[in-house]
C-alpha cells in the first residue's frame, strides 16, 4: 500500500486516539491546531504546520478532529485543495451541510469518510455479520445503551447550537448502528431528561430516541452523560424473528473498548485497554479504500443519514411529536414554520 501523507487538524482530546492510530500505521503526519499542536507533535514525532495552507500542502489525506461546528469549513478547504478527507463524527452539524460536503468531494474526485468508529469495534462488526447472515432472521427490536461521565463542564459539547448536545455528539454512534443493522428510518421520536434550556444541555442528562425502520423494526437508543466517576458502558441487543444477539461491555470479555491515551481525564470516552484500537482498524480501512478505489464500511451517505436522524430527534425534542423521515433522501419532513425555525437553528 502506498504511504500517504496525513494532515491532522486539531489537537484536543479525540486527537490522541487518531494520533496513536496514525503512529501505529507508520504514516507521515503533520499537525495543525490553534492550540496543542506542539505537545501532540512532540509526543508522536509529527511535523507541525504553521497554518492551514501549509497543512494542506503537506498532506494527501486530511483528518479533521476538531469541534463539530468547524467540520464544514475545514473539510471544504481540504476538498478544494484536492485532498481526501476523514472527518470525526458528526460529518457536519446539519444534514444539508453534510450533503454539501459529499457533493463537493464527488465533484473534486476525492474521498470523504465519516469517522463512525463503532462500526469498527469487533463486537459490533460481528453483530452486523451475524445479522447479515440471517442468523436471527429479520431484525424486529433493537436496543442500544451508551453512557459515561459527562464531558468537561462548560465545553462546546453542551451547546446544541454549536454542534453539540448528547444526541448529535454521543448518541449518533448508536443511531448509525441502528440504521446499519435494521435499514433506513421512517420515523423518529425523542425525549430528554432534564430538557435543554436555551439550547444548552444540562450537565447530567439522559436521552432516549425511538426509531421506526422502513422494514418494520423498532430501535430504542439511550444515551447518558453522568456525574464524575460514572463508568463508561455500552450495550446492544438485537431481537429478530429467529433469535437474539446481545453484547455488553460489562459482561462480554470479547468486547474491545480501546481508546488508548484518549481519555485525558474527561471520562466521556471508554477506558483504554491493551488491545488493538478500533481507530487503527478504521483509519487503515480508509487508507485501503483510497488506495484500492473501493467502498469503505462507512460512506459519506452513511454520515449524512446519521446527522439527519439526529436532526429529526432534535426536532422531536423541540415539538414533542414523532418526526417523519423521507427514506429517499433520509431527511426529516419539516414543513412551514417548523422548517423556518429549523433553518434558523442550523444557521
Amino acid at each position: 500500500m502506498k504511504t500517504l501523507r496525513v494532515g491532522l487538524i486539531g489537537a484536543g482530546g479525540i486527537s490522541q486516539v487518531h494520533a496513536t492510530a496514525w503512529a501505529a500505521l507508520g504514516v507521515q503526519v503533520t499537525v495543525y491546531s490553534h492550540e496543542g499542536a506542539e505537545a501532540l507533535a512532540a509526543e508522536y514525532g509529527f511535523a507541525i504546520a504553521p497554518d492551514l495552507d501549509a497543512l494542506l500542502a503537506a498532506s494527501d489525506v486530511v483528518d479533521i478532529v476538531t469541534s463539530s461546528s468547524s467540520h464544514k469549513e475545514l473539510a471544504l478547504a481540504a476538498i478544494a485543495a484536492g485532498r481526501h478527507v476523514i472527518c470525526e463524527k458528526p460529518l457536519s452539524v446539519t444534514s444539508t451541510e453534510a450533503r454539501e460536503l459529499a457533493d463537493a468531494a464527488d465533484a473534486a474526485g476525492v474521498r470523504l469518510f465519516p469517522a463512525h468508529v463503532v462500526r469498527f469495534f469487533p463486537e459490533y462488526a460481528e453483530v452486523k455479520r451475524q445479522v447479515d447472515a440471517g442468523r436471527i432472521g429479520d431484525p424486529a427490536v433493537l436496543r442500544f445503551v451508551r453512557g459515561g461521565q459527562a464531558p468537561r463542564a462548560g465545553s462546546w459539547f453542551f451547546d446544541e447550537n454549536a454542534g453539540g448536545g448528547i444526541v448529535l455528539d454521543q448518541m449518533i454512534h448508536d443511531l448509525d448502528q441502528a440504521r446499519w443493522l435494521a435499514g433506513d428510518v421512517t420515523q423518529v421520536y425523542a425525549v430528554q431528561s432534564p430538557a435543554s434550556v436555551d439550547g444548552i444541555v444540562p450537565g447530567i442528562v439522559t436521552a432516549h430516541v425511538t426509531l421506526t425502520h422502513a422494514g418494520g423494526a423498532i430501535s430504542h437508543v439511550q444515551g447518558t452523560w453522568g456525574p464524575a466517576g460514572t463508568v463508561f458502558r455500552t450495550s446492544a441487543d438485537v431481537a429478530g424473528t429467529r433469535g437474539t444477539l446481545e453484547i455488553d461491555s460489562r459482561t462480554d470479555a470479547a468486547s474491545v473498548l480501546d481508546f488508548p491515551a484518549g481519555a485525558s481525564g474527561d471520562g466521556y470516552l471508554p477506558p483504554a485497554t491493551h488491545a488493538v484500537s478500533p481507530y487503527t482498524t478504521q483509519l487503515a480501512a480508509f487508507l485501503r479504500a483510497i488506495a484500492d478505489g473501493t467502498d469503505s464500511v462507512v460512506t459519506a451517505e452513511d454520515g449524512i443519514r446519521a446527522v439527519a436522524i439526529a436532526e429529526a430527534a432534535a426536532e422531536s425534542l423541540r415539538t414533542g411529536r414523532a418526526i417523519e423521515v423521507d427514506t429517499a433522501t433520509g431527511l426529516a419532513r419539516i414543513t412551514g414554520i417548523e422548517n423556518a425555525l429549523a433553518q434558523k437553528v442550523g444557521a
